[in-house]
């Protein structure tokens, strides 16, 4: 990736891809930042860029951070290595110096564009003698390096596209190689890279599939062998149309503060491509890696639904609280969000208490998308004790004292495993033993002494994620207040 921004699911996919093909064979997964376009470095970016892969449990084996046997993994350290290899292609007649001013080459852009043409480099100065070249450098003029394409270029086989070529001397200008700053653009950087560090393989984007061509002319040149080049079709949005950058909500960082778990973004940006044996929601990155062959990938584009994200989300979430290992994380994670949400209203340290968030997690398995769905107002009456008057109470029933002991009653009973089905049916019988309230009067009575709310989950739901000890608590101190 380039260091000029943060890492969206685009580049995320592309790492992925990498890094699943690499662990398919026992390869090493390589992150070499490109960051040859000096104004456009954002500092920080390429951290930010490492700081995300870690995140997403994909890391790199060799990088700026970790380092590696074919450093520096920055191209910014790397001028010599590009510096001697034009030199080498000016020598060999494969590349020449360029003197055309920004000036004329925008002239070039304009005239090409008022004609109706695709702005291309006209190669004047590729047809400058030995002597003009060194009039022009005794006159301290600036230059640039350009590489001359050559035409008949030969079909390469890609390990998606199958079969191609592209004859690119007929549809564009020479490019530039080594800019006036010393600093290749990527075309020489990523051959001269690759050649070094021994790349076998590279997945890349299919926006690059037209310039691969091109790479290859400067492998022949240079006298390298290529690697073997995969290009991976886009990621777009559901109706076909870009994944907008602008709005912010494609990097990874959005999803890491909202709390979605790496796994259901990893799990979502390959169910929605192809190159695997099967498709169904919350496989593991080891699943992922098992079921990858890399023939599978077809050429459609991978259309996104982030809509399902929450969905993904939820399977992978109710596999981390399934785990143990996985779990304590989680129970830390919402320790921490409850005291964050409600730590100016807490009455009681009981409710952060480990096996308490535990048996929480537990029982919402499968109904919530987020951990942090667990501090939304629907939950609030898990983490804040109501502050309710016997007065309140009673202008819904004068038969608080009552319903308050059969409800002591009976959870003293269920003091085993409480379920909703059979509380529902046991607060139905109790209700037959009161006078003259109704279910609905009990139903709004309890819900208010529990939670303090007057809507929300259903009774017997809120007192099986309360537990006993704490329903009991709670209908005491009601009565008595």
């Amino acid at each position: 990736p380039s260091g000029t921004g943060f890492l969206h699911l685009g580049g995320l996919r592309t790492a992925l891809y990498n890094y699943i093909f690499a662990k398919k064979h026992q390869g090493t997964f390589i992150l070499r930042v490109e960051d040859t376009d000096q104004n456009r470095v954002v500092p920080g970016a390429a951290e930010g860029i490492e700081d995300m892969l870690d995140w997403a449990g994909i890391p790199p084996d060799e990088s700026p951070r970790r380092g590696g046997p074919v450093g520096p993994y920055q191209q910014s350290r790397r001028l010599a290595l590009y510096s001697r290899a034009s030199e080498e292609l000016l020598a060999s007649g494969s590349a020449y110096r360029c003197f055309c001013t920004p000036r004329r080459l925008e002239l070039l852009r304009k005239e090409a564009l008022r004609s109706q043409q695709t702005p291309r480099y006209d190669n004047r100065c590729r047809h400058l003698t030995p002597t003009e070249v060194a009039e022009k450098l005794s006159q301290g003029l600036e230059w640039v390096v350009r590489f001359r394409l050559e035409t008949g270029v030969e079909p390469f086989r890609d390990l998606v596209y199958g079969w191609n070529k592209h004859e690119v001397a007929e549809v564009e200008g020479d490019p530039v190689i080594l800019k006036g700053d010393g600093f290749p653009t990527y075309h020489l950087a990523n051959v001269v890279d690759d050649h070094y560090m021994g790349v076998s393989h590279v997945l890349r984007g299919t926006e690059w599939l037209t310039s691969t061509s091109k790479h290859l002319l400067l492998y022949k040149a240079l006298g390298w062998d290529p690697p073997q080049f995969g290009h991976l079709p886009l990621l777009l949005n559901k109706d076909g149309g870009k994944l907008s950058k602008r709005q912010g909500d494609i990097f990874l960082e959005r999803f890491a503060q909202d709390g979605y778990l790496p796994e259901a973004l990893l799990d979502i940006i390959t169910n929605c491509g192809s190159g695997f044996t099967e498709k169904q929601m919350g496989r593991t990155l080891e699943e992922l890696i098992s079921q990858f062959e890399i023939g599978r990938i077809t050429t459609h584009s991978a259309l996104l639904d982030l809509e399902k994200l929450q969905e993904f989300n939820r399977i992978h979430l109710v596999r981390h609280i399934e785990n143990e290992g996985l779990r304590q994380k989680l129970i830390r994670e919402l320790q921490l969000l409850v005291e964050h949400v409600y730590g100016d209203q807490q009455v009681d340290q009981e409710v952060l208490e480990k096996e308490y968030v535990e048996r929480v997690l537990l029982l919402r398995k499968g109904h919530i998308s987020l951990l942090k769905n667990l501090v939304s107002s629907d939950y609030s009456y898990l983490w804040v004790r109501p502050s309710v008057s016997r007065e309140q109470l009673q202008t819904i029933s004068a038969e608080v004292d009552k319903i308050g002991k059969l409800v002591l009653g009976l959870m003293t009973r269920q003091a085993a495993v409480l379920t909703v089905e059979e509380l529902n049916k046991d607060l139905k019988s109790l209700q037959k033993q009161t006078k003259e309230t109704k279910y609905s009067s009990v139903m709004k009575l309890l819900r208010l002494a529990l939670s303090g709310q007057q809507h929300g989950p259903g009774v017997a739901e809120m007192m099986v994620t309360l537990g006993p000890k704490e329903v009991c608590a709670r209908i005491h101190r009601a009565l008595s207040g």
